[in-house]
C-alpha cells in the first residue's frame, strides 16, 4: 500500500475535509488525502508530529485515578481553548498514540457502543507564590475516568453517581475512603479558587505548538457562563451580566439542588420545598454548588 498522505483535520472540520475529498483510515484513526495534488485539502496539510515527550513534561505526575478539580478562577481555560484546532488535533493524536490507545488510569480502550472515548487531560502544578498554574503533563483518559477527575462538573451534569461508582471501582477505595478523598479535593479546589492564576504553557510552546492568549482572569467567568449555557440550552446572559454563577444557579433549579436564597434565581426563590440532592446511595455529597456559593 502506498504511503498515506496524512492530514491534520480537527473534529469540527471533518465534514468540510470529507467534502473536499479526504478519506478516513479507521485503523490509524486519521484523515488522509487519497492522492497528491489535491489543492482543496491544502488547509489540512499535516504539520510535523509533536514529540512523544514534551520539553519539561513529567509523565510520572499524577498517576492513577483521582479527583482533579480545576479552580473556578480557571474554568474553561484549558489547553484545548489555548491552542489552534489543528494543533489540538496534533496533541490529541500524540497523547492517545503514546498511551497505546488505552486509558492511562483504568486501561480501557475506546468503545463507541459504550460511548467511551479517549480524551486528553491536563495535569497542573501550582506555584502559590507566583500565582502560576503550570502545565506539567498531558494524560490520556477514557470518558469515564475523565468524568471522575472533573467531579464538580459531573455533579452539574447529573453524573455524580456514575462518577462515584467508577472512582470506587478503579481505585479499590471503600465508599468511605472515596468520600473522604472527594472532600479533600473540594477543600483544595476551594482554596485554589481564591487565586487568579496565570497559565504557564511553556511545555507546549517549547515543542513548537502555537498558543493563543488564554482569557484573562476577569474574562473567565464569562467564558464559563457561555459554555455552560450552550451545553444546557440556556439563553446567555447579557455581556455585562455574564456570570458562571447565574448559569450554575439555573442548572441547580433544573436538578432540584438547594442554594442559599441570596444566590437563587427568581424561579428557585418562588419554588417551595427545595431539596438538596444527596450523594450516591443516600450519602451526602460535597456539592460543588454549595461550595461555589459559600463565598458569595
Amino acid at each position: 500500500m502506498a504511503e498515506r498522505i496524512w492530514l491534520d483535520v480537527p473534529y469540527a472540520e471533518k465534514d468540510q475535509a470529507k467534502t473536499a475529498g479526504a478519506r478516513w483510515d479507521p485503523v490509524a484513526k486519521r484523515w488522509y488525502a487519497p492522492r497528491r495534488g489535491m489543492t482543496a485539502l491544502e488547509p489540512w496539510a499535516a504539520a510535523p508530529d509533536v514529540p512523544d515527550l514534551l520539553p519539561g513534561e513529567d509523565r510520572t505526575l499524577g498517576e492513577g485515578l483521582f479527583v482533579d478539580l480545576v479552580p473556578s478562577s480557571c474554568w474553561f481555560t484549558n489547553v484545548r481553548s489555548c491552542v489552534t484546532p489543528r494543533d489540538w488535533e496534533r496533541l490529541r493524536r500524540m497523547i492517545t498514540r503514546r498511551a497505546g490507545m488505552r486509558c492511562e488510569a483504568c486501561g480501557a480502550a475506546e468503545n463507541r457502543d459504550a460511548k467511551r472515548w479517549l480524551e486528553a487531560h491536563e495535569r497542573w502544578v501550582y506555584d502559590d507564590a507566583a500565582c502560576t498554574q503550570r502545565l506539567k503533563r498531558l494524560i490520556c483518559l477514557c470518558t469515564d475516568c475523565h468524568t471522575v477527575t472533573h467531579y464538580g462538573y459531573a455533579q452539574l451534569r447529573g453524573l455524580e453517581s456514575k462518577a462515584f461508582a467508577h472512582l470506587v471501582k478503579v481505585t479499590g477505595m471503600s465508599r468511605v475512603e472515596a468520600r473522604s478523598h472527594i472532600r479533600y479535593a473540594f477543600n483544595m479546589w476551594e482554596a485554589r479558587s481564591a487565586t487568579a492564576w496565570t497559565l504557564d504553557l511553556s511545555i507546549l510552546t517549547d515543542a513548537g505548538v502555537t498558543v493563543q492568549r488564554p482569557p484573562r482572569a476577569g474574562e473567565r467567568r464569562g467564558v464559563a457562563a457561555a459554555t455552560l449555557a450552550a451545553e444546557r440550552g440556556i439563553p446567555r446572559p447579557a455581556p455585562a451580566a455574564a456570570d458562571a454563577g447565574e448559569i450554575v444557579a439555573r442548572i441547580a433549579v433544573e436538578r432540584g439542588i438547594a442554594l442559599p436564597s441570596s444566590h437563587r434565581t427568581p424561579e428557585a426563590q418562588s419554588r417551595p420545598g427545595d431539596r438538596a440532592v444527596p450523594g450516591p446511595r443516600g450519602e451526602k455529597a460535597p456539592s460543588v454548588l454549595r461550595r461555589l456559593f459559600r463565598r458569595g
